[in-house]
Order: structure tokens, then sequence, then C-alpha cells
């Protein structure tokens, strides 16, 4: 046990400084996260790149182990493949964080690198062979076996990216998922598992000091994706030395909320005909803060308490035989109803409006990429208004522009496009998406409607935003070249 105190006082330790260290060098180079979107629950921009710490503060006590000549280092030493498998996995993943957080990667890029490392840890011996049947023998997934492990690794690696939508929501959960996992090893002897879980709760902790609410830095994808990678590879290694009647049930319940949540965000956009990479506030804390009026951190303790729920259930079934294992799963079925009838989730008087909305929104989905290829195209600032123009129509707007500006001479000078269509006679609703390439502000594409509505949906404001990235790609390059047209030049006071 002293060692693994040492292990999580080193590793808790190292958190602590670096995040400090990390939140000054982000304000002061600008690395921060934007307050810029209706999704967005903070007020002002906030540091990032908190993972950093968390990385950091993970690998610190376990490199130790090997220049330390003990019976702990020599048996960490020799779990080769476990060690190589988290080690070389982990530090792929937490390089794929950064690099979104600091430009930015596509699904496309997210998912080769994630189900490359997948593929890796399948073949160093991290796999799922069994699916737990409390109500008889477990069943062998044979040549399942693979596609299986790779959906259960990338699945959670993406499911606590699409959790840490509060602060210390991501990392609360990530340290009950250890909790868990500490336990059970502890229960089996297994002193290597009860390592690595002691060094990843120091580092959850140590930032956690800084991101419980009001956070002062947040961990970016940097962290949510390396603590998902670790948790998964993880919970396949203590499931292998599970009894098989609870065989992948303990992880499966030990983050039983980032797994939920993401599936409901599945079948949400699937139903609803959005995007399933897109961002929205639907999600689970989301829908506690405005469904139940729960503060910020009233939501985030009451998932805390959610997740010592699924803790708990994950424990019982440790110990539980079948009959006992199909009496806590019902038990926990009853819990994830009531709590989904509570949220909304399964209104079935919004089913009809279900179908309008998917059919508007496979519209809404066209409609963007169609403008975001002929923005694209454009050859000059008028073939990009040009390409932006359809907007008005489509989204019934009684008044659009397009304003574009950059620096010269010391001036702020830009060009203005709009238009005006007679639609309603109500109080206008605006709406102002910014034109950003990267961290620089390129102008603005301003709406406005008449029509009495209070707000602007979710979807429309994402179709917004994807079209406003489209025409800042083009702009940052037309701007540098093109002359403004005579008698549209515009001078903006900085």
């Amino acid at each position: 046990m002293i060692t693994f105190l040492v292990t999580f006082l080193v590793s808790l330790m190292v958190a602590l400084g670096l995040t400090v260290v990390v939140r000054s060098r982000a304000l002061a180079w600008g690395w921060v996260d934007q307050a810029n979107s209706s999704r967005k629950v903070h007020a002002h921009p906030i540091p990032r790149l908190g993972g950093i710490a968390i990385v950091a503060g993970f690998f610190a006590p376990l490199c130790a182990l090997f220049f330390v000549d003990s019976g702990v280092g020599y048996l960490f030493r020799w779990h080769q493949e476990l060690v190589w498998g988290l080690f070389t996995g982990g530090m792929a993943i937490a390089a794929l964080g950064l690099y979104d957080d600091l430009r930015g990667a596509g699904a496309r890029l997210k998912f080769s690198v994630q189900f490359t490392v997948a593929i890796a840890l399948y073949l160093l011996g991290f796999r799922v062979e069994l699916i737990a049947n409390p109500f008889g023998a477990a069943i062998s997934l044979g040549a399942l076996s693979l596609p299986f492990t790779l959906l259960w690794i990338v699945g959670v690696i993406n499911a606590m990216n699409l959790i840490d939508g509060l602060d210390g929501l991501a990392g609360g959960v990530a340290f009950f998922g250890v909790g868990t996992n500490f336990i059970l090893s502890l229960v089996r002897g297994d002193v290597v598992m009860c390592l690595l879980m002691a060094a990843l709760a120091g580092a959850i902790l140590g930032f956690l000091v800084f991101n419980f609410n009001p956070a002062s830095i947040f961990m970016g994808d940097t962290g949510s994706m390396f603590l998902g990678f670790v948790l998964a590879a993880v919970s396949l290694k203590t499931s292998t030395k599970s009894g098989t009647a609870v065989a992948m049930l303990v992880p499966l319940m030990a983050l039983g909320l980032p797994i939920m949540d993401t599936l409901l965000a599945m079948v949400r956009r699937s139903m609803l005909g959005r995007p399933m990479f897109s961002a929205d506030k639907e999600h689970i804390h989301h829908r506690l803060m405005s469904r139940m009026v729960l503060s910020h951190r009233s939501a985030v303790l009451v998932l805390y308490g959610l997740c010592a729920l699924f803790t708990l259930t994950a424990l019982g079934l440790n110990f539980a035989n079948s009959a006992q294992s199909a009496m806590l799963l019902v038990g926990m079925g009853i819990v994830i109803f009531v709590l989904m009838r509570k949220l909304g989730y399964l209104d079935l008087h919004r089913a009809g409006a279900v179908g309008e909305a998917r059919r508007k929104n496979i519209r809404l989905r066209s409609l963007v990429t169609e403008l975001s290829r002929a923005a694209r195209r454009a050859q000059s600032l008028p073939e990009l208004w040009d390409a932006v123009r359809p907007l008005a129509e489509s989204l019934d707007v009684n008044r659009l522009e397009l304003r574009l500006q950059h620096q010269r001479e010391g001036l702020t000078d830009g060009v203005v496009f709009e238009t005006e269509r007679l639609a309603g006679s109500s109080l206008p609703l605006e709406v102002r998406i910014e034109v950003k390439e990267g961290e620089v502000s390129l102008g603005w594409l301003n709406l406005s409607w008449c029509d009495g509505r209070a707000l602007v949906s979710r979807d429309e404001e994402l179709a917004l935003e994807l079209v406003a990235d489209a025409v800042a790609e083009r702009a940052a390059s037309l701007m540098a070249l093109a002359e403004a047209e005579p008698g549209r030049v515009v001078a903006l006071r900085r």
C-alpha cells in the first residue's frame, strides 16, 4: 500500500505543478477556449491544454519505476505488453488530442489514429473475448473479438471526449472509473494494475483542483481522449480476470455515464437527421441544467452521484452470482429509465415533430454542402457573396450581411455585402456568426429575422457555423489579393 500511496502522491504533485505552468503559458500564448458558441457554458475564454498535466502526471511515477531496483519495479517491467501498450498507445492518443486542441483534427484523422492504436492493443493482448450473460453461460466472441475490441476502445475514447462538457465532469467521471478498477485490482492482488490506477487517480485529482467549477483551465481533447484510452485499455485487462458471468459488464457499468450519453447522442442525431459528429446542447449534463433547473456545479454533483451508483453496481456485479447480477442490472435499468423520462428523452408527445425535424435537417445539410462548395470555388469576394446569398431565402431571413475586414496601413478597412427581404414585421432577432480563420477574425456573418421567433435552433446555428467556416477558408486568401469595389469600402474603427 505504501507504494500505491507514493505513486498517487507523485502523480498528484506533478499534475498540480504542471497545471499551473500550462495555465500561465496558455494565457500568454492565446491557447484558450473561446466562449463564442451557444453550446459553450462558460462566459469568457478559458485556457485549454490542461490534459498535458494529466498525461505527465500519469507517466511520471511509472517512468520512475524503470530506474528503481525493487520488487515492484521489476514486476512492472516484467509486464512488457501492458507497459508497451499503455505507453506507446497513450502517447499516440495524447499527441492526437494535442494536435486537435492546437490545430483542429477532422473525424477522418481522429478515427484513423484511434483505430490504429486499437489494433495495436489487440495484437498486444488487450481483447474482448466474452460477452456476459447473467441468465446463462457467457458467450464467446471468437472471430468477432477484433471488431468488438476496436469498437470498445474507440468508443470509450470518444465517450470521454463527448462527456467533457462541464467543469470537472470528465475528470470526475474518469475518477470513479479509476476507483472501480483500483478496488477490483486490489481485491485480486493485481499490483501492476493498482499502480496504474493510483497514478491516474493522482493525475486526475491534481488537475481537478483547477478544473472544478468555476474552472480556470480545461483539459481539452488531450486530456479527455487520453483518459478514455487508459480506462478502455485497463478495463479490457480487468475484464479478462473477471468471472465469465460478469466479463465486460463490470467495465460497462464503471463507465456507464459516458457510454449512455454517447449512445443517446448517436440515436438522437440519427433520428433528427443531424451529422453524427455535430455538437449540440442535448447531452445529459445540458438537460440536467435546462430541464431540472440546476446550476453548473449542482449538475456536476448530481452526475457524480450517478457515477457512484454505477460504481457500486459494477462492484456488486463482480461479487454476485448470475441471479444477483440479473437483479442488479434490472434495478439499474429502472434507475436509468426514470432518469431518461425525467430528462425528456422518452417524451412520446414529441414523436410527431421528430419526423419533420429530420426532413428539415436533411434539407439544411444539403444546403450547407452546396453553399460551402460554392464558397470554396469563389474566385473573388463578390463571387463569395453570391455563394452565401441563398441563405436569405432558404432560412427565411429578413436581412443578411457579410462583413469582411483586414488591417491596412494602420487602419481597419472592410467590405460589406448585404441583402434585405420583406419577411415579417415583428421585432428583429439578430444573430452574428464570426468568420474566423484559426485565431484570426476576418469578419462576421450577420442575420436578422422579423417573423416573431425568439431564438435560432441549434441546427440552424450549426449550419451557419459550417458556412462561416467555408467562407473564412476562402476569404483568407481572397482578401489578400482582391481590391474592394469602389463605393463599398467601409472604414471601420478599431
